[in-house]
């Protein structure tokens, strides 16, 4: 895709990247904006039809990049589905994917480049490397990654934006609330590592952290109109 663009965003088809996406939007337009999704062999391909439903929704381009190697050089149960989603004590999630979210900011990056967009959008979210041990999930990662890719694309004004990384999930949802947009990412985005929508299979680190959210952010607003039940 040559088309010329502002921003790009690594957009999974989940809540906090597509918190990112509506916000891209709202500062650069949608025609200006591309939604970057990624194949690594993940688990379940119901997040990549999430995604395009958001986007044809929204009227932003969509690209899908194919990273299939990463089933080839690291295990994890997300690229090995043969493995159990499970978060040993003291330990990283068996979900934690090596180097994942670095892989993705450099794709998009690379990309963004060609298409003289001057940022990228990442959904991370530092909760879930307090809570989850992903370490890529931080800003201080985001800085390193922004410094090595400007060395790269010869620039010192690109950027690696972070919306919502220090954020709660209760937060995000107050922000997606904000936009106008909750009600919707709550009824098409998918967390559930294990593909279930909604509230998800309830049990996997992702269901944990974000039904959790939800239930604070209704104690604040008891009048929004939930499209399901967490029950």
């Amino acid at each position: 895709m040559a088309v010329n663009k502002s921003a790009v965003v690594c957009h999974s088809g989940g809540m906090d990247s597509s918190i990112c996406l509506a916000m891209a939007i709202q500062e650069w337009g949608a025609d200006r904006v591309l939604s970057m999704g990624f194949d690594y062999g993940q688990r379940h391909s119901e997040e990549h039809r999430r995604a395009q439903q958001i986007c044809d929704a929204w009227g932003v381009d969509r690209v899908v990049v194919p990273v299939s190697a990463l089933a080839e050089i690291t295990e994890d149960a997300l690229t090995n589905h043969a493995l159990p989603i499970d978060h040993p004590e003291g330990a990283p999630p068996t979900t934690l994917v090596m180097g994942r979210n670095g892989l993705m900011a450099r794709l998009a990056a690379i990309h963004a480049a060609h298409i003289q967009a001057d940022c990228i959008y990442m959904g991370v979210i530092q909760v879930e490397s307090d809570n989850s041990g992903y370490r890529d999930c931080s800003r201080e990662y985001m800085d390193h990654m922004q410094t090595v890719l400007r060395m790269d694309l010869d620039s010192n004004t690109f950027e690696i934006r972070t919306p919502v990384v220090s954020m709660t999930k209760q937060q995000t949802m107050r922000a997606a609330h904000a936009l106008g947009v909750l009600e919707f990412l709550l009824d098409v985005t998918i967390t559930c590592y294990r593909g279930i929508p909604h509230a998800g299979c309830q049990d996997c680190p992702a269901c944990d952290l974000r039904n959790e959210g939800i239930r604070k952010f209704l104690q604040d607003e008891p009048d929004f109109q939930m499209p399901f039940s967490l029950s």
